[in-house]
């Protein structure tokens, strides 16, 4: 090629326009993010970039559906269902904090962008629905409580949304991985092995073999 620029395989320069447009969005946001800009970034001319991806909203929508596919498949990845319900759960939110830490970009890409969008809302969507799927999941295999699939089902919309705000504040910079998860563990593992004192005192209420109440003594 002119001026010396080694000549890199298709799939290869598909990632490198994807990698500068991921940081550029993120930066600048969609609607003031200029395919000048990210042709830049990704040094190369802007008549490649078109090549390759026909529009702006084109380019986007393929670094959306990227950054979902990597996102999902990292967390599902660390999904062990030989673990116990605790450790599960813990390794789960782990990965998922961890990875949003390390591609913050990635992150401000797939909601605080995409979100925004009518074009993108069903991508934003259709994603949100599997990571859903796979909390439902954990769900049911951590729960000690007996619950129907939707029960499991809305308390895993439940917990995606508290692990997106999570997420979002850790994307700025407001919050640790660490820490958060931390907290969310604690927060997530109280509700899905149930509350014991309440069955303790179910239990205190029941009459003992001598039709005495045994929270009354």
């Amino acid at each position: 090629m002119a001026g010396g620029t080694k000549r890199l395989p298709r799939a290869v320069r598909e990632q490198q326009m994807l990698d500068a447009a991921v940081q550029m969005f993120s930066v600048n946001g969609y609607h003031e993010t200029s395919m000048d800009t990210i042709a830049a970034a990704a040094e190369i001319s802007k008549p490649m970039l078109y090549l390759y991806y026909g529009s702006k909203e084109d380019l986007f929508g393929a670094c959306l559906n990227r950054e979902l596919s990597r996102f999902i498949e990292a967390v599902r990845a660390d999904i062990d269902f030989t673990k116990s319900p605790r450790d599960l759960l813990r390794n789960t939110i782990v990965s998922f904090l961890r990875y949003i830490e390390a591609n913050r970009a990635s992150w401000i890409v797939m909601y605080t962008q995409a979100i925004s969008s009518q074009a993108f809302a069903h991508t934003v969507r259709e994603g949100r629905e599997q990571i859903i799927e796979l909390v439902a999941g954990l769900v049911r295999a951590g729960s000690r409580t007996p619950r129907p699939d939707t029960e499991h089902q809305m308390m895993a919309v439940a917990l995606v949304g508290a692990g997106e705000a999570m997420a979002n504040r850790l994307s700025t910079g407001d919050v640790d991985a660490d820490d958060a998860a931390e907290l969310m563990i604690e927060l997530f593992w109280h509700g899905l092995r149930g509350v014991p004192q309440d069955r303790d005192l179910d239990a205190a209420a029941l009459p003992d073999k001598g039709g005495h109440n045994v929270a009354a003594g």
